[in-house]
């Protein structure tokens, strides 16, 4: 179930909010915690069971480590609930690609004269097992979201062994922490430190819903109107074979990428930081226009903030941080990106990505970020944007190879003037596919509008507003109020228009 789906919006979000608000507040939690399985189960009716059982393995290390506290015991524990989260990470989303890898290294090195057959080939072919969690080719699959509730899970059992929050004894407490809907699928990953005391006791308001729902809205319409149009656009020019991908087509498929995964993923976090506000929990920003940055090091703390924390506090600072030497913060850095990567995907384009962006980190810490201060903000600016586009490019590709042509085809060293053999005729790829055939006069308007909502200036109107409350102007500030509800309840009838059309893609975060 989607946010951005008919029956979500029209059916499960008002019987969810209804009877929250209609119920008890001894009875609001065992609700919400109901309604989120059967959200989670919607899409995994029986891959659910990995996220249960995720549940009840961590609220049983956290009573474990507040028992250890104190002995010899302590560390033990927590590293082993360590080991069995990352275990149960990798089982699902790295066995297969690992065993691929291990099987070309026996292949190359002469022990096999044949692949070995995929790790799901070897349960029964009529197991419910095979049924429940393999994929048709034989792969296993991946439950939606995993890679947010692991690490959700596992910063609980971290902050209890820290003594950052206290141990959770209520199990429906923990389950509610790690299923809550509005975040369980695509983040933000919200540690459990932020939210412990609001899930025992929160205020849920009129107010507060009311603002939760316009959040909701504009994310809704960051998703639907920007990010699935930009999405048509993005995956037509990805798809072209090699020798077909032209300079133009290859500026117009990550120009249109770039503002498909981020205003599909910000729109996303706008729309769980909306529902939860409704809910009466509040989370903390995912996003802070990451695209306005001047560096990557500022890129990264305007992107994905919960993961990059995560990742800082949990990670980078166990390593060591930039307490040692230079040599030793810089592969520190280096390592937590590399991981980074792999966190997004079991790729070797994963994998570059995140060595990539590491290694700008370190150019810039050893001298890069000193000289840019000195240059002109727009070019600073265009230099975060064209690192980050490049970036994308291996974040976007299938393969390294698909990467590596369509940076090519970036720098002009594939032009489009390859020949294309129809059959009955030859023609060069650039007259073969025209890029209007590959965006149309909705495609450029959603890339102007992407390009403008990249900017914060939604913010600085709602600080005018503010100021003009506060100055006694209250005609001029109710007319901007009256101004902002209209245009917001505009783009809730457009995006209800796109979906009653079928406009529809997934959320680009839910394989992760």
């Amino acid at each position: 179930m989607l946010f951005s789906s008919q029956v979500f919006l029209f059916a499960f979000l008002p019987l969810v909010l209804a009877v929250h608000w209609a119920a008890p507040r001894a009875a609001r939690n065992a609700w919400l915690l109901a309604a989120s399985l059967l959200f989670y189960a919607w899409e995994e009716p029986v891959v659910v069971l990995v996220m249960l059982a995720s549940t009840a393995m961590n609220y049983a290390f956290g009573l474990w480590v507040e028992r250890a506290r104190g002995t010899a015991r302590s560390r033990v524990v927590l590293w082993l609930a360590i080991a069995a989260n990352l275990s149960l990470l990798v089982a699902f989303k790295y066995a297969d690609w690992l065993w691929r890898g291990l099987s070309s290294l026996l292949l190359l090195a002469g022990v096999l004269d044949e692949r070995l057959p995929l790790l799901g080939s070897h349960l029964a072919a009529d197991s419910w097992v095979r049924d429940a969690f393999l994929n048709p080719d034989d792969t296993i699959r991946l439950p939606i979201g995993i890679s947010f509730f692991t690490f959700q899970a596992l910063s609980y059992v971290v902050d209890v062994h820290r003594r950052d929050a206290p141990v959770q004894r209520n199990p429906l407490h923990v389950a509610l922490y790690i299923a809550l809907f509005p975040q369980l699928i695509a983040g933000p990953i919200v540690r459990y430190l932020d939210v412990a005391g609001q899930l025992v006791a929160r205020v849920a308001s009129l107010e507060r819903c009311a603002s939760g729902a316009r959040r909701f809205v504009l994310g809704l319409a960051k998703k639907v109107l920007v990010a699935d149009v930009c999405a048509a656009s993005a995956d037509r020019v990805f798809a072209l074979p090699s020798g077909e991908l032209t300079t133009e087509l290859a500026w117009l498929g990550i120009a249109a990428y770039t503002l498909q995964i981020y205003f599909d993923f910000s729109g996303y976090s706008d729309m769980a930081i909306g529902l939860g506000r409704m809910l009466g929990f509040e989370f903390l920003e995912n996003f802070r226009h990451p695209y306005v940055a001047c560096s990557i090091t500022e890129f990264w703390r305007r992107w994905h903030i919960s993961l990059s924390s995560w990742f800082r506090d949990y990670l980078y600072i166990p390593l060591g941080g930039n307490r040692g030497s230079r040599a030793r913060t810089y592969a520190n850095l280096l390592a937590v990106f590399l991981l980074c990567g792999l966190w997004h995907g079991a790729s070797l384009t994963f994998v570059a990505w995140g060595a990539y962006h590491g290694l700008f980190l370190v150019l810039e810490r050893v001298g890069l970020a000193g000289w840019l201060e000195r240059r002109f903000r727009p070019l600073r600016h265009v230099y975060t944007l064209s690192v980050v586009m490049v970036g994308w490019v291996f974040f976007r590709a299938d393969t390294f190879h698909q990467a590596v042509v369509f940076l090519m085809a970036l720098v002009g060293l594939q032009d489009g003037s390859q020949l294309v053999d129809l059959g009955t005729t030859i023609v060069t790829a650039d007259a073969l596919h025209p890029v209007g055939l590959f965006a149309d006069a909705r495609t450029w308007i959603a890339l102007c509008a992407g390009a403008l909502g990249c900017a914060p200036w939604l913010p600085a109107v709602a600080a005018w507003t503010a100021r003009l409350w506060s100055a006694g102007r209250t005609r001029a500030a109710a007319a901007l109020e009256v101004a902002g509800l209209a245009a917001l309840a505009l783009l809730f009838v457009l995006c209800a228009m796109e979906l009653a059309a079928g406009s529809y893609s997934p959320f680009i975060y839910f394989r992760f």
